[in-house]
């Protein structure tokens, strides 16, 4: 009786262990659902969205000029109440100026940008207006008088503060939207398009490749005689460091099984890979044509590629690969969209040569530079007028294949932002022109001082030389921007592998945007008053 009570108590425990094996089967099933279907559902909230219109981008591109002249304006004005700065005080002030306002654009107050121009421009006014009362130098004459004496001074112009602006700006707004994008509150207009449209993330790629090209190798230095691929062989060096960020990307990528937008670059292809063939045929390119006569270069790769696009099977190979089905078999129709819109980052890149080729010539009087930042502007304007015609009579913008009217649209808005911040400087090398022994981090230093004395000006000079501004978060980014890129990409992993970004409320989502760029920002301005370059290549 005992052996036959055993034998149905076993038999019993192995059907009670059978079941407990297939519900936490189940389970498990059930959990790799949730997972794939989540992953799926991120994948489609950054998916077929249409963008915004160019004015709206544009709008969003000027706010942050305006933040750092009301932010240069403020130091100035402290300075004259002679007080303090530690770094954690500076750190703070930059942080909110430079990289609040871009979180806040890009997320709650992205319909109020009207609003946010007029509340900053007033409150630079009043900054500026306080500035001109309390001036010290120049007291007693009238403004037309001292607009004269400003236009006689000379700047140093062996930095122009303008274009690392332009380049952390696109980097801190890059740091921004790649995370933003994944919460509800960024709004999908600001999106990459899917096939055509001009969305705000759209120009961010495209403003990096920009940035990057104004201050190449091509144009600081001059070229080395008797060895003509001298940069395109330092170009095959410097690019290890891309190809070991790109391979290693896509390796995370693909063992964490992270989600991602197929029809940005392919399967395989990620920025790095583009930014790596876009130096080497660049490189390549300037070897045969001087720097400034890249435009030549830019607007024929531009055409001839839109004429391909229009003239031949290119664009449909392109959307739907080469059997017409949209299959990723192969290398290339696996990563068609990142193949072929190097041709168009390649224009983009070269239109930057010309740009830097142009500014980063030597200039003193701030005569020459207003001429220069409203020559710029009216191209600017004029490439605006341009991109409607393209629009209109042969293809809209697409990022997804770098056509001609995107490369418009993308060396417009650059020129837009870089005209604006030269302006920006301008205005702020007049409230410093008032203002006696004034130094502002990240801007122009005025080599004829208002100051008559002949002693106090070598005392004045050299005093200013001594302290060298370093407290500065536009200088800390713009030193290890490679860093901070690789940085805001890791913490942006993270972040998604951490939080369900996808169902968090507006304040949640808020508060991680706002740590995470402090985190980035904090990590960045600690090499910086570490005196810590990273680059080793």
């Amino acid at each position: 009786m005992k052996d036959v009570f055993f034998v149905c108590a076993t038999f019993q425990t192995l059907i009670c262990g059978r079941e407990a094996f297939y519900i936490l089967l189940n389970e498990q099933l059930t959990l790799e659902e949730e997972k794939m279907s989540l992953k799926q559902m991120k994948e489609a909230f950054v998916s077929n969205h249409n963008g915004t219109s160019v004015l709206e981008v544009t709008q969003g591109l000027c706010l942050p000029v305006l933040c750092i002249l009301c932010r240069g304006l403020l130091i100035i004005l402290s300075q004259l109440s002679h007080s303090s700065h530690t770094w954690s005080a500076r750190f703070f002030t930059d942080f909110l100026f430079l990289i609040v306002p871009l979180v806040t654009t890009l997320t709650i107050l992205s319909s109020f940008i009207y609003l946010e121009h007029l509340t900053v421009i007033i409150f630079g006014a009043g900054l500026f207006y306080q500035i001109y009362c309390r001036r010290t130098c120049y007291a007693r004459m009238p403004v037309q008088k001292i607009l004269e004496k400003f236009l006689k001074i000379s700047l140093e112009s062996e930095y122009i503060p303008a274009i690392s602006c332009f380049r952390v700006i696109n980097s801190a707004f890059t740091a921004v939207a790649i995370l933003a994008v994944d919460f509800p509150l960024f709004p999908r207009r600001f999106a990459k398009a899917e096939l055509y449209g001009t969305g705000a993330m759209d120009f961010g790629v495209g403003g990096f490749v920009f940035g990057t090209a104004m201050v190449c190798p091509e144009i600081r230095k001059k070229c080395m005689e008797g060895f003509k691929f001298y940069y395109f062989t330092k170009s095959l060096y410097s690019i290890w460091p891309l190809v070991f960020l790109g391979v290693g990307r896509l390796i995370m990528i693909k063992s964490i099984d992270y989600q991602e937008h197929l029809t940005e670059y392919g399967v395989h292809w990620n920025f790095f890979f583009t930014l790596i063939v876009v130096k080497l045929i660049t490189s390549l390119l300037l070897t045969f044509f001087p720097p400034n006569k890249s435009w030549v270069v830019a607007v024929s790769v531009t055409v001839l590629y839109q004429l391909a696009l229009n003239l031949t099977p290119l664009k449909r190979v392109i959307l739907y690969g080469t059997d017409g089905r949209g299959t990723r078999a192969g290398f290339f129709n696996a990563n068609r969209e990142g193949i072929m819109s190097t041709l168009g980052y390649v224009a983009i890149h070269m239109a930057g040569v010309q740009t830097g080729s142009y500014v980063l010539k030597k200039r003193s009087h701030i005569k020459d530079w207003i001429k220069v930042a409203c020559c710029i502007l009216l191209t600017a304007v004029g490439l605006f007028v341009s991109l409607y015609i393209v629009q209109v009579n042969v293809e809209k913008v697409s990022r997804r294949m770098a056509n001609l009217a995107f490369c418009i649209w993308i060396v417009a808005s650059s020129l837009i932002l870089l005209s604006s911040l030269l302006l920006g400087d301008i205005i702020l090398s007049f409230a410093k022109f008032l203002i006696q022994g004034s130094v502002v981090p990240c801007s122009w230093k005025l080599i004829q001082s208002p100051v008559t004395n002949k002693k106090h000006l070598e005392t004045l000079v050299s005093e200013a030389e001594r302290k060298k501004p370093s407290l500065c978060l536009i200088t800390a980014i713009n030193r290890n921007q490679l860093i901070f890129f690789l940085l805001s990409n890791i913490t942006t992993g993270l972040t998604n592998l951490l939080v369900d970004t996808l169902h968090s409320s507006t304040l949640w989502g808020l508060f991680v945007l706002c740590l995470y760029m402090f985190t980035n920002c904090l990590i960045i301005y600690m090499l910086h008053l570490q005196d810590k370059t990273i680059k080793f290549w």
